[in-house]
């Protein structure tokens, strides 16, 4: 939405300066360079109204579209895939001033799911996850900021194994909707960071398989609307 925006703007200012230095200019160079900005301006206008769409409230994680995957390097050869399956969360957006956002994720460590019975056996035991000890994996948002119309970096609290680290998420703001079918208001998140399985104990075969791991999310958030007076 706002890199979007950008770029339809630069690419007016850049055709209306050749159009300034150049002492002739053809009429179709002049009229493309008016419509971008008129398509900027258009976009700038929907970017603004798009971003409350979703007003301020409690969110909870939709369960039917909410991912939390990471990805390891498998001794150079491959680059796996793992998720959780099962995880919930609560957000409380601040539609006026996202910065004043925060956000607290539950996961069932137990539900971790690499596609591989065996490899689930490994990742559950007390070398790896020791899900019979520390079921659960949470973080909690400490800091959230604005860098861009839609992008921004929420920090917080990640704990796995009893060992408690802050990680930064780089995350982008996709949509924010009211679903009249059923009557609830959507948020989309996605955001994604690298961290060290070194810093929560959970560094058992490195580095065959590989101390750093990328973690990427996406998320949807919903919050019922008010019941109409109609």
């Amino acid at each position: 939405m706002g890199l979007r925006y950008l770029m339809l703007a630069g690419a007016a200012a850049a055709l209306a300066a050749c159009g300034q230095n150049a002492e002739t200019a053809s009429s179709s160079d002049a009229n493309e360079a008016s419509g971008v900005a008129v398509e900027a301006a258009s976009a700038q206008q929907s970017a603004d109204a798009f971003e409350f769409d979703a007003p301020s409230g409690v969110y909870e994680s939709e369960a039917t579209h909410r991912y939390i995957t990471f990805s390891y390097s498998h001794l150079g050869f491959s680059d796996p895939w793992v998720r959780w399956r099962e995880w919930n969360g609560t957000l409380n957006w601040n539609a006026e001033d996202p910065e004043q956002s925060s956000v607290s994720v539950v996961i069932d460590a137990a539900s971790i799911d690499t596609g591989v019975d065996v490899f689930d056996g490994h990742m559950k035991g007390e070398r790896l996850f020791d899900v019979a000890n520390h079921p659960e994996i949470t973080f909690e948002s400490t800091n959230v900021e604005a860098t861009g119309a839609n992008t921004g970096t929420i920090t917080g609290d990640l704990t796995i194994k009893g060992n408690t680290k802050p990680v930064t998420l780089d995350v982008v703001f996709n949509k924010g909707a009211f679903q009249e079918r059923d009557n609830i208001y959507r948020l989309g998140f996605s955001g994604k960071t690298t961290v060290k399985r070194s810093d929560f104990g959970v560094d058992f075969a490195a580095p065959n398989v590989s101390d750093e791991v990328d973690i990427v999310i996406e998320t949807e958030w919903i919050m019922s609307a008010p019941e109409s007076s109609e």
